[in-house]
């Protein structure tokens, strides 16, 4: 690290992600931001997550009374290529006939037509996460992602599944993400982790934390998988609590689900909404800030090491509140705090 850096300054001008100095190849960890929100069905403004994230993160004291000095290791965001704009602006605007009428079950021409595009544009982007991970992992690097939307985190986690066979994932979200082509859409953010289930073997368990939105298909997909699927339902959580169940035994019942290398994918609507009151499909219900980092510390503390994560779905208010993005500049500083902790090495 450049000897004139202070980590209690102000975040100098043209600084990086937390304001600091480093370049990918300089930096431990790098963050790669997909701004792609195609599929998103409810809300928008996903896709302007990454940059409202890196603005944010300028606020981010970088002394953690948990986790020491994450930043000493080099943190950096890469920049977005123009083309994933691109492709977001066209595959929304194809997806937009779609969503409008419900779906392609009418079988119309045309909003098959539509899906097909789509699914294109999606498999492109898959391929650009995947490779753009896939390199830095091979740099030696600690990678992570930020959305846009969670379909966003598909070639991240097949990076990583092919890196660390037998991983498990650590899943917090509203929503199960098991839906089968939602709305024609084979990608879409509902889909993710059907896709992950049935196209990545490498993925050896799926835990899924905070869950109050699904459909029936969803809740039966997961009693079906045979044990690879574990759902710790949000109403079952709550009541759990109410009952006078400790959050670190609730941490402890989730965590003996994975296995030792640990992926975190999160969708910021894991959390409370009042939390992330912009994000797409915003559920109430949902875990408080303190009771996130804890799980996430709890994998750590386990003995447990996280190789990578993703986190999904921040939008920014259209209003211009920065509210969203302060949680989840905060939320993103502690995952990548905690993964830098529980590396051996």
């Amino acid at each position: 690290m450049a000897t004139h850096f202070d980590p209690a300054a102000a975040a100098q001008p043209g600084s990086g992600i937390f304001g600091l100095p480093h370049s990918p190849d300089e930096a431990h960890v790098v963050v790669i931001p997909v701004p792609f929100e195609a599929t998103t069905s409810y809300g928008g403004g996903t896709s302007n997550g990454p940059a409202a994230l890196l603005e944010a993160s300028k606020q981010v004291d970088l002394f953690d009374v948990e986790t020491g000095r994450p930043y000493e290791r080099g943190i950096a965001m890469l920049e977005a290529p123009a083309e994933l704009h691109a492709w977001n602006e066209r595959a929304k605007e194809r997806a937009l006939l779609v969503i409008e009428a419900g779906g392609i079950e009418s079988g119309d021409a045309e909003l098959l037509s539509a899906a097909k595009d789509v699914n294109g544009f999606s498999e492109k982007l898959n391929d650009h996460v995947y490779r753009t991970a896939k390199h830095w992992l091979e740099q030696g690097k600690l990678v992570a992602a930020v959305g846009g939307d969670h379909a966003i985190s598909y070639g991240i986690i097949q990076a990583h599944a092919e890196k660390y066979p037998g991983m498990g994932v650590l899943h917090l979200d509203a929503h199960a993400d098991l839906r089968v082509a939602y709305e024609g859409f084979t990608w879409s953010h509902a889909s993710i982790f059907y896709n992950v289930a049935e196209r990545i073997p490498g993925m050896k368990t799926l835990v899924q934390v905070g869950l109050r939105d699904m459909s029936e298909n969803e809740h039966r997909y997961i009693e079906n998988s045979g044990g690879r699927i574990h759902a710790f339902f949000d109403a079952v959580l709550q009541q759990n609590r109410f009952d006078g169940l400790p959050w670190n035994q609730q941490v402890k019942q989730i965590v003996d689900k994975l296995p030792q290398q640990v992926y975190l994918s999160f969708d910021i609507d894991g959390l409370d909404p009042v939390l992330c009151p912009n994000t797409g499909t915003p559920v109430p219900g949902g875990l408080s800030f303190p009771e996130a980092t804890a799980l996430v510390a709890g994998v750590v503390r386990s003995g447990r090491t996280i190789v990578g994560f993703d986190l999904t779905e921040v939008a920014p208010d259209p209003e211009g509140s920065e509210w969203d993005a302060n949680v989840g500049a905060r939320l993103l500083y502690k995952m990548i705090g905690w993964m830098l902790k529980s590396q051996k090495a």
